[in-house]
């Protein structure tokens, strides 16, 4: 969908209003990324409050800045996906488990319930999520100090 194709504002109540070409108008509309991790700036849906994808966006870039700043800061708050740079510690190798990492929105410890809240992604990226449902990414694990990936191989 082109930059022209359709107008985005934001109404009095912060969310997002989509008007397309035909007239129509929805409200609380959502971006949603295609590919988060892999590619987040290309294939992004607005969707509707329904479910229903909307538009359609092949590149954040082909937008009017005016434009791809509300959609970006819309995915800012909703995105909240911290990206582990260390692991400082774990509590023990049998789950669950307490883990002391550095991201890179600051250092935290979580609570990993299982092995089986570490999922691979495409290679070699690794998602991890913590008991409360916060997912934090490893982008690479061979990235990461040798210590951090002595304490992550022992969960993989």
């Amino acid at each position: 969908m082109t930059a022209h194709a359709f107008r985005l504002t934001r109404n009095s109540f912060g969310r997002l209003v989509l008007e397309m070409p035909d007239g129509s108008v929805h409200e609380a509309v959502v971006p949603v990324r295609a590919f988060p991790i892999g590619a987040p700036d290309d294939g992004l849906a607005l969707v509707g409050s329904h479910g229903h994808e909307l538009a359609w966006v092949d590149r954040l870039s082909d937008l009017a800045p005016a434009t791809r700043a509300l959609i970006e800061e819309e995915l800012a708050s909703r995105e909240f996906m911290p990206e582990i740079r260390r692991i400082a510690d774990v509590s023990g190798f049998v789950t669950p488990c307490t883990w002391e990492v550095e991201t890179d929105r600051g250092p935290t410890r979580f609570l990993l319930r299982g092995e089986e809240s570490i999922r691979r992604l495409p290679p070699p990226a690794l998602l991890v999520a913590d008991a409360h449902g916060i997912q934090y990414l490893i982008r690479d694990p061979q990235a990461l100090d040798r210590r951090s990936r002595k304490l992550l191989d022992r969960f993989l």
